[in-house]
């Protein structure tokens, strides 16, 4: 791995191309504190969960206008209404026409259902096990989700946690692209090697800047490329 680029100068670039610190600032996503994700109860987060499922690789418009829908099919996504959900049952919801007609995905609501269950029997609820786990092994919490959970490898389980406010970095197509253009990474983003490699760079950047991963990761991608954030 080469020497990291100082993070002022990763700072500096952004807001060079974005107008100045204010607007770079503007662009920031917010996170949460852990207290802050503890209050999220398992129907929230089976939600916001299986809403991000959908909008992999599908229009993300689409699927917001059709949430209410969801919500009402699938019980206010309380993981115990959803489990008791039969075979039949969950195939006629894969084949609604109100709803989007993805097998696949909407097995995923049940079987992450599940997940989730079990996960609240270990540490009393899902929203527990995702605050408490460490920002400086965050690539270790998506590969818990991807293995635990279905549908979730990928940027799936990670833009999830964005969403729900945990702190973490987003591996898009820029911030691929800085990482391997700048010799972060030197193995393919799905290999266990790339993850580490990311993971110990942000957390440098991290303790160089006192910013979250979070806004680290929005600052590379508006500083090259697209800005793909």
């Amino acid at each position: 791995m080469a020497k990291l680029e100082k993070f002022n100068d990763i700072w500096s670039r952004a807001c060079e191309r974005k107008g100045g610190p204010e607007a770079v600032t503007s662009l920031l996503p917010k996170t949460l504190m852990a207290d802050d994700i503890r209050e999220y109860s398992d129907a929230i987060l089976l939600s916001a969960l299986s809403k991000q499922v959908f909008q992999s690789g599908f229009v993300w418009r689409v699927v917001v206008n059709k949430w209410a829908a969801y919500e009402k099919a699938f019980f206010d996504f309380e993981p115990m209404k959803v489990l008791m959900l039969s075979p039949d049952q969950i195939q006629q919801r894969a084949s609604d026409p109100g709803l989007i007609r993805h097998q696949k995905k909407t097995q995923a609501i049940v079987d992450n259902a599940y997940m989730i269950q079990r996960i609240s029997e270990e540490y009393g609820s899902f929203a527990e096990f995702i605050a408490q786990w460490p920002t400086d092994n965050i690539t270790g919490l998506w590969q818990s989700l991807k293995k635990r959970g279905t549908r979730l490898g990928g940027n799936t389980g990670p833009y999830f946690l964005r969403t729900i406010g945990k702190d973490t970095f987003l591996l898009t197509q820029d911030v691929q692209a800085y990482l391997t253009g700048h010799k972060v990474v030197d193995a393919g983003f799905t290999s266990q090697t790339a993850l580490r490699q990311s993971q110990a760079a942000f957390n440098q950047w991290q303790q160089e800047s006192g910013m979250s991963l979070a806004h680290i990761s929005r600052v590379i991608s508006l500083g090259v490329g697209d800005n793909r954030v």
